[in-house]
């Protein structure tokens, strides 16, 4: 498995997207949001999606250089359409207006159709909390690709429409972001391009039977993955329900429906939240770090070496491969190999093989 160099990885995919044809600007903020995933140990959002994303522009799918078109603003709303450009592009541009409308009243909201996959929810909730801000946010497919059936059924109905919330601590913000099925696509993906069976519990076949096949999800017939909740599993279907209706009706753009094309981005809300209009952020970093401390300080389990909150994973997979680099799998790299030879990009020397 090839070990890769944080910001030789960065600058490389940058300058993929710039030979395809997107702007500087926009090229790096893809990379380094990309890589970012990487870092904090989401490969289903790091650079396995190149190849998905210059597949998209390719065909036109895709636009590069379109601006956020904004449809309607208030003193607390913005609503946009992405024009389907990149989605990381559209959705800073979304927080850029939304931020300050909570600075300036206490709450902003946003909601952006029509945009490319936005990826990791977290890195816009890290970035609202070293403003000390709160925010909570959710996407959908725009209607396409459903990957969840509800509990009992045999077809899927709904994407794995996440859930992300950040809140800063005075310290390391809390980030909570998951998706509400069993696990995210994205990282079925990891392990279909593989050729991995997947782990016991998170996928159905056509026929309702638990299965650890990854191509139900890609190969018709499909299956879905489950929702999250277990035999609770009523709880993450309602919960993805909820976060599609709000997502594509406050938004503009398409809930889950009948016939509905593969999905190839994201409809986007955002709530941002400042806490000097509240109790204060003081206020707020105080009562939220006594309580991370205090369950920090839960008496663990036997073989338990720490007890950990929203967020301390991706901070202790980023410290880790900030300095040891980034271990990408050998299919993800091939293609990535593919695609720098099509667009004659010199591809970097992993720092181990």
């Amino acid at each position: 498995m090839p070990t890769f160099n944080a910001d030789a990885l960065t600058e490389f995919t940058t300058r993929l997207f710039a030979a395809a044809g997107v702007p500087a600007g926009e090229a790096s903020t893809i990379a380094t949001s990309l890589v970012g995933a990487n870092l904090r140990g989401h490969d289903s959002h790091g650079v396995m999606r190149v190849p998905q994303y210059l597949g998209f522009l390719e065909k036109g799918d895709y636009r590069a250089g379109v601006d956020l078109q904004i449809d309607h603003e208030s003193p607390a709303v913005v609503v946009a359409d992405g024009q389907w450009g990149f989605g990381q592009v559209q959705a800073h541009r979304l927080l850029d207006r939304v931020i300050p409308r909570a600075k300036a009243i206490g709450i902003g909201a946003g909601a952006l159709r029509n945009s490319g996959h936005i990826g990791r929810l977290g890195e816009y909730a890290e970035r609202a909390a070293a403003e000390g801000l709160v925010l909570i946010a959710t996407v959908n497919n725009n209607g396409g690709g459903p990957r969840v059936a509800p509990p009992g059924g045999l077809a899927p109905r709904l994407g794995t429409n996440p859930l992300c919330a950040g809140v800063p601590t005075g310290e390391e913000p809390v980030v909570l972001d998951f998706g509400t099925s069993v696990v995210a696509e994205g990282k079925v993906r990891v392990y279909y391009i593989n050729k991995k069976p997947v782990p016991d519990g998170w996928l159905l076949d056509p026929q309702g039977r638990p299965t650890t096949d990854p191509s139900v999800l890609y190969e018709p017939p499909l299956g879905s993955i489950l929702p999250m909740g277990g035999p609770q599993a009523y709880k993450g279907f309602g919960l993805s329900l909820v976060l599609d209706m709000l997502a594509g009706g406050l938004s503009g753009g398409r809930t889950c429906h009948p016939d509905a094309a593969p999905g190839k981005g994201n409809n986007v809300l955002f709530l941002v939240l400042d806490p000097a209009h509240f109790a204060g952020l003081g206020t707020l970093e105080r009562e939220a770090s006594q309580v991370a401390t205090f369950v920090r300080e839960t008496p663990r389990a036997d073989g338990v070496d720490a007890i950990l909150l929203p967020g301390d994973p991706e901070r202790r997979t980023l410290e880790r491969r900030a300095s040891g680099g980034i271990p990408l799998e050998e299919a993800h790299w091939s293609k990535l190999e593919e695609v720098a030879a099509r667009y004659a990009v010199t591809a970097p020397v992993p720092v181990s093989p």
